[in-house]
């Protein structure tokens, strides 16, 4: 099965649900761009939640879905909420979302649980999943420690559901390896931050594309709560309190509010730059639709070229 199929959309593409950055008007222009759209629910209670998703609704007739984070507080009304809303897909992190499996089926929607590990797989596809997105540690922000080209076979070989690749993708010949590996899509993140529609500050933007391949480190390992950004002042600064053993709250004073100084005041030094490994590949700023369009075109080319490959 094509992820096309499972969710309507001219591509077999879903857009990383990136908190304070996700929101009803981005999500909008994916979906209106042939991708699967995603609300991001980070940072937000239902009733903030609920507001997006109706921004989302009215600028778009495409089908479109919801992210949550199930370490948000308000997570037991954001779940209510999405029944209400009549959501129709909705991802998953940081959880088990089997209580709330039951309603979100008997409503109609799709769930795609995002996991790290093949373990946490089965556990979703128990929980009812009806397909699971393998995330690998290239990708931006909360990240695992498995690579998407290990992780994501294991994962097909494990489960019986749709599996959709995300983690390490901005280009077709990506794409295609995705596909290759049993893959029935791809969800990205960090291509998109720098569409025209993604509402970052441009500072953020110019980061990206100035980027070189080993721009990004991962920080809180220490803390089980690992985060991929660009290197920056802050990121230096916390690495070295990592490395003499601080302790969480220290560690939490450096990053409290990193991202919304990023995103919003477009502060490159001390801000909390999240973007995955694939930022070295990123040369413009584009329209959305450019984007979706060139990965799609690209990944059925590397695949029609991967058939005359002779070894």
């Amino acid at each position: 099965m094509k992820l096309r199929d499972l969710t309507g959309t001219k591509y077999s593409i879903i857009q990383g649900g990136m908190a304070n950055i996700a929101t009803g008007e981005f999500a909008a222009a994916v979906s209106n761009a042939g991708g699967l759209g995603l609300v991001a629910s980070g940072g937000m209670n239902a009733e903030a939640l609920r507001e997006q998703i109706r921004i989302c609704k009215s600028k778009t007739d495409k089908p479109f879905g919801v992210n949550l984070m199930l370490m948000n507080p308000d997570v037991d009304n954001i779940a209510q909420m999405l029944i209400e809303e009549k959501v129709q897909f909705i991802t998953t992190g940081a959880g088990n979302p089997g209580k709330y499996m039951a309603g979100w089926k008997a409503m109609g929607a799709k769930v795609f649980p995002v996991v790290a590990s093949v373990a946490l797989a089965k556990i979703m596809v128990r929980a009812g999943a009806d397909a699971i997105i393998a995330e690998g540690g290239e990708s931006g922000g909360h990240v695992g420690d498995m690579t998407t080209m290990t992780l994501l076979p294991q994962v097909v070989a494990a489960v019986d559901v749709p599996v959709i690749a995300a983690g390490g993708i901005a280009s077709g010949e990506q794409m295609a390896a995705a596909m290759l590996l049993g893959a029935c899509g791809v969800q990205i993140g960090t291509c998109l931050l720098v569409s025209e529609e993604c509402p970052i500050h441009d500072n953020y933007k110019q980061a990206l594309i100035k980027a070189k391949d080993n721009a990004t480190t991962v920080t809180g390992r220490s803390q089980g709560a690992p985060v991929r950004i660009i290197k920056n002042e802050m990121a230096r600064e916390y690495l070295k309190l990592e490395a003499e053993g601080a302790d969480r709250e220290r560690l939490e004073q450096i990053t409290l509010g990193g991202l919304r100084r990023a995103v919003v005041d477009g502060d490159m030094l001390r801000g909390s730059v999240m973007a995955g490994q694939v930022c070295g590949q990123l040369k413009e700023v584009r329209p959305v639709a450019e984007i979706l369009e060139e990965l799609n075109r690209g990944a059925v080319e590397a695949l029609n070229n991967a058939a005359s490959i002779e070894l």
